[in-house]
């Protein structure tokens, strides 16, 4: 679960990682919440398809989500979201952003899926004020 954006220069392209940037956080892949350290998250859960963590459940719903911005207007952003297992896609779709309510039209019913997508939402406008400077 992303927690904090690292932008500390130790990702060479951190704008290729599955959220925009590398993030802090706490391990979730079990069903539980658990205190990873720094390396466990740089390690597997800032690339997606972690296979060798060793929290990772035998069965589970996907193994990535892959996230991008597909329109944006003064008014609102939509992310497209791709859910794979087995680098094949099982579910899709489009999460909208009302930037001038600061909140999301439409929900995700999975709690993980928002998460990530608000992260990848929050690397994406930190990218796009740092352009304007």
């Amino acid at each position: 679960m992303p927690l904090e954006i690292v932008n500390d220069g130790s990702w060479p392209h951190p704008s290729r990682l599955p959220l925009g940037a590398g993030w802090t956080g706490n391990c979730l892949a079990s069903g539980q919440e658990l205190t990873a350290s720094d390396a466990h998250v740089r390690e597997f859960c800032n690339l997606g398809y972690a296979t060798e963590c060793p929290h990772l459940p035998r069965h589970r719903d996907w193994d990535a989500v892959r996230l991008s911005v597909v329109r944006t207007s003064p008014e609102q952003v939509t992310i497209c979201f791709v859910c794979e297992l087995n680098h094949a896609p099982i579910e899709h779709g489009k999460l909208t952003f009302d930037l001038v309510n600061d909140a999301w039209l439409n929900m995700h019913p999975d709690p993980r899926v928002l998460r990530l997508a608000t992260s990848y939402l929050q690397t994406y406008r930190t990218r796009q004020s740092a352009r304007l400077i």
